[in-house]
């Protein structure tokens, strides 16, 4: 197991050491440039369209999308994730987080237009698409859908699922009650059985149960980062200073890379928001809306929901405690988090991070199975039979259970060389289709320039024969 580990963190450092930050950054500043900087000029925008309604009653909205993808994004990844980059790579990965997330709205912008362009209808009347679905019709290769299917179905089925039942478990370490051989497994196994509910309950289930926790349990997680910030007040001129201090550490950043601030911020970054790996793009193609931007544009919100606002908060909570983040054994995130916060807020921050990481693995999980489930649809061309449905959901249910007890540093490894794969086949296709995209944001202003509300047909960017936007 230990030879497994170091095989995939040196396969990790190779590809987000040099790869991926070259590809994220590069792609994520042209598109940035071409959409004329849109994630920052067109915030208006995104705001009314997160709040639009769909044409039909039952049509998924542009709000249920946006939380589908969000309770993916959002998940334990934010808390236990950014705290061990902080432990590893020191204050200033969180600069490095930034820059990922601020570019990555650009990039996001596009791979969810681009999934509402080429979206399908699905077997029930309803739409579906993402990356599978705009590989196979803007490239005409549907070989390099199905592969990135299966990496999607390795990644969020497999890597994430297992990584988000061990962290969501790992929140139980400091009570006296945790026994290391038991508990863990009884945890996995009360989280497999709820998710069960939902599962067997179907999609229309998992977009409402996220629609409800997700904002809850956001809202109420900031607002205890925003006091516990202002507790300690006096601490964040200093934690900014150093923040941007080590940011820039040349001595630091080269001297050890592999777990260096660039390399831990870019990774977790990515980890959480997701930006350009094409998984929320599959949530984006549900939405009913009225022009494909609105979608892209709704989802530049929840990558800036996710690092900006979640992310920052749990750094600025740690940060700002005075706890040791060098001192923390093994550089372990949950413990970090758990010290700081029971420093700060006494017996009730421990409570808090519990409950904070139970809600917010949970809908993590459930977001997983809601891309798992759009791939099989992809790669069968129809809604897989009830027999093969079943044995889906017992084998990721499974999968949550033994993640809970497998080793944090071999999950976060599968984890990232997936995710690191998907984002190596999605970023160079959004580059090529991207010319379809820059079109249809055109469009879009054009109509707002106008006075009118936005309306799509395909023909307006050069594109025919599509399911929708004829």
């Amino acid at each position: 197991m230990n030879g497994l580990e170091g095989v995939i963190a040196e396969l990790n450092d190779a590809l987000y050491g040099f790869v991926l930050i070259i590809l994220l950054v590069a792609s994520g500043i042209y598109f940035t440039v071409r959409t004329g900087f849109a994630q920052f000029t067109m915030l208006g925008a995104q705001i009314r369209a997160v709040t639009e309604r769909p044409e039909a009653a039952d049509g998924v909205s542009s709000f249920q999308a946006l939380m589908v993808s969000t309770a993916s994004r959002v998940g334990t990844g934010n808390i236990i994730g950014v705290a061990g980059a902080i432990c590893i790579g020191g204050f200033g990965a969180v600069f490095w987080m930034w820059v990922i997330a601020l570019i990555g709205g650009a990039t996001s912008l596009i791979e969810n237009t681009l999934a509402q362009i080429y979206k399908k209808r699905s077997w029930d009347g309803s739409s579906c698409g993402g990356p599978a679905y705009y590989i196979e019709q803007g490239l005409g290769c549907r070989w390099l859908g199905i592969v990135f299917s299966v990496l999607l179905i390795l990644t969020y089925g497999l890597g994430f699922t297992m990584l988000t039942s061990y962290n969501l478990q790992s929140a139980f370490k400091p009570y006296p009650f945790y026994d290391a051989s038991v508990t863990p497994i009884l945890i996995g196994g009360t989280v497999a059985a709820l998710m069960a509910y939902c599962m067997f309950g179907g999609g229309k289930r998992i977009l409402k149960m996220t629609g409800v926790l997700v904002p809850v349990m956001g809202v109420a997680y900031i607002l205890v980062a925003l006091v516990v910030s202002i507790i300690n007040a006096a601490a964040i001129p200093a934690v900014i200073g150093e923040i941007f201090r080590n940011a820039f550490d040349v001595n630091a950043i080269f001297g050890g890379f592999g777990g260096s601030c660039v390399l831990m911020g870019i990774k977790r970054g990515l980890f959480s928001n997701e930006a350009g790996v094409g998984s929320a793009p599959n949530a984006s193609a549900s939405a009913d809306v009225s022009h494909p931007v609105k979608q892209g544009l709704v989802q530049i919100l929840s990558v800036f929901i996710d690092t900006v606002l979640i992310c920052s908060a749990t750094a600025f909570m740690c940060m700002t405690s005075g706890v040791d983040a060098s001192s923390v054994p093994n550089g372990d995130g949950a413990l970090y988090v758990q010290m700081a916060l029971s420093r700060t807020l006494g017996g009730f921050g421990p409570v808090f991070i519990t409950v904070a990481m139970s809600l917010f693995g949970f809908t993590t999980l459930l977001g997983n199975m809601f891309y798992v489930e759009q791939c099989f649809l992809y790669i069968f061309r129809r809604k897989p039979g009830k027999s093969f449905d079943t044995c889906y959901r017992v084998c990721a249910l499974l999968i949550v259970v033994l993640g809970a007890a497998l080793s944090a540093d071999l999950l976060w490894g599968i984890a990232d060389i997936t995710m690191g794969a998907m984002t190596l086949i999605n970023i160079p296709v959004i580059l090529l289709l991207g010319r379809y995209a820059f079109r249809a944001v055109n469009d879009y202003k054009n109509s707002l320039k106008r006075g009118k509300s936005p309306e799509f047909k395909s023909s307006s960017i050069g594109l025919n024969g599509l399911d929708y936007w004829n």
